[in-house]
């Protein structure tokens, strides 16, 4: 492990090869900084929302990129972007930036795995529902929680089993994430 702080872009590079050099060699990277920080959209607050999108969607990508590059000079590697369930429709007031990154984070890996799709780079696209952490903590109302233990030990079933794309936990999340996509958006309110 090694302390990285994912907006400052020239680290990244950095830090992943100086992993790979003690590590010799990287055949997976999660892409996991999330910041969960937004406010109303219009509400003056741009700082929260840019801070929410530069950490989630910006600094993801150069991990991506970092990761893709040190992948290809391989010839493989497994790369695990950490989105959210909250990626797949939009939803109002202080979560709109973060599921807009989110979103953005999805749309990056679904690209990736058409891209890779026949190898030798795997991609997985994990989406979480509400699960206890940190920033879980800091939300106003947060539906269907899971506890950390449950829902960290479903994150690593699907890692290790290299999935496509995985809702965890599965349940309740996966057969809401299919209503949240077709749900009018007036009732996404639910989901925010």
């Amino acid at each position: 492990m090694a302390e990285l702080d994912v907006n400052d872009h020239d680290q990244v590079p950095k830090v992943f090869a100086a992993l790979s050099d003690e590590l010799g060699g990287l055949d997976r990277v999660i892409v996991n900084a999330g910041l969960g920080k937004g406010a109303p959209l219009g509400s003056g607050k741009l700082w929260a929302n840019k801070a929410t999108i530069e950490t989630n969607l910006v600094a993801a990508l150069v991990q991506i990129e970092t990761a893709l590059e040190m992948f290809k000079r391989t010839g493989a590697g497994h790369l695990v972007l950490i989105s959210s369930v909250l990626g797949n429709k939009g939803v109002p007031g202080v979560k709109a930036a973060y599921a807009a990154s989110k979103a953005g984070v999805s749309s990056l890996g679904e690209s990736l795995r058409a891209e890779y799709a026949k190898g030798p780079i795997r991609v997985t696209v994990l989406e979480p529902g509400y699960i206890e952490s940190e920033m879980t903590s800091k939300s106003a109302s947060t539906m269907l929680m899971t506890d950390t233990d449950t829902g960290v030990a479903a994150m690593v079933r699907v890692i290790e089993k290299e999935a496509g794309r995985a809702a965890v936990p599965w349940w309740p999340w996966a057969p809401l994430v299919q209503l949240m996509r077709v749900l009018p958006p007036r009732l996404t309110r639910l989901f925010a």
